[in-house]
């Protein structure tokens, strides 16, 4: 079985009504552990709602969700929230970290909340910050670095849980190109090197080029569904 697997999922917005949004319109998609795929879409296309389901954020109205076996789509919110803090690496273009605390501390959040003891925490997160190229900087807060210093703490809490999937929401939509592809390499390198499944959203052509295979949604369905070297970007 694939690690996701999607069959005829629908998310509809005040349906059977004059003003129903069919923001996800039967989507049936297939994604094998250890893939890297991005989506991508224009504004309004449904790759954002798109996201939330395949992140266990949001349930969609009809249709299935098998996430590594287990069907997502029918879990209660304790249940989608032990799988987001276990299954999903969550990365978001905002970096999300909180200010008071420094890198160390904010890439051992989640692991506060998996139960993980202190010492062995401590030494995870540092573990991780070390690999993005913060080793340096563990006891810097985030008005003290910059915005691709930042994005990569947010990779290491993302990868401090040891979760075989890292989502990324437009992670270089707040980068300069030059800082942006760094943290597209740091996600090409976490891919090759540790088998991760990497799922990229943009809305970003150049972007979307960094992964494997390249997913279009557009008026909440899939309109392309290719190897990268099969489409022009």
């Amino acid at each position: 079985m694939s690690l996701i697997q999607l069959e005829q999922i629908y998310k509809i917005y005040n349906e059977g009504k004059e003003n129903e949004v069919r923001a996800l319109n039967g989507v049936t998609l297939s994604i094998g552990r250890g893939e890297f795929v991005s989506i991508i879409g224009a504004s309004g296309s449904g790759k954002s709602t798109l996201m939330n389901v395949l992140g266990c954020l949001d349930l969609p109205t009809r249709g299935s969700y098998h996430l590594n076996g287990k069907l997502a789509s029918r879990m209660n919110d304790d249940e989608l929230s032990h799988i987001r803090n276990v299954e999903i690496g969550f990365i978001f273009q905002g970096y999300n970290l909180i200010p008071a605390l420094d890198a160390l501390e904010n890439v051992e959040l989640p692991l506060i909340y998996q139960g993980v003891g202190a010492e062995k925490r401590a030494r995870i997160a540092r573990e991780a910050l070390e690999r993005v190229g913060l080793g340096d900087r563990v006891h810097n807060y985030p008005s003290q670095m910059s915005g691709g210093q930042q994005q990569r703490v947010a990779i290491a809490r993302a990868i401090s849980t040891g979760a075989p999937i890292l989502m990324a929401d437009e992670p270089t939509g707040a980068l300069d190109s030059k800082t942006g592809e760094q943290v597209l390499g740091i996600l090409r390198q976490l891919h090759k090197e540790q088998g991760t499944t990497v799922l990229l959203i943009t809305h970003d052509n150049k972007v979307a080029a960094a992964a494997e295979r390249v997913i279009r949604i557009a008026d909440g369905q899939i309109v392309v569904d290719c190897p990268r070297e099969e489409i022009a970007l």
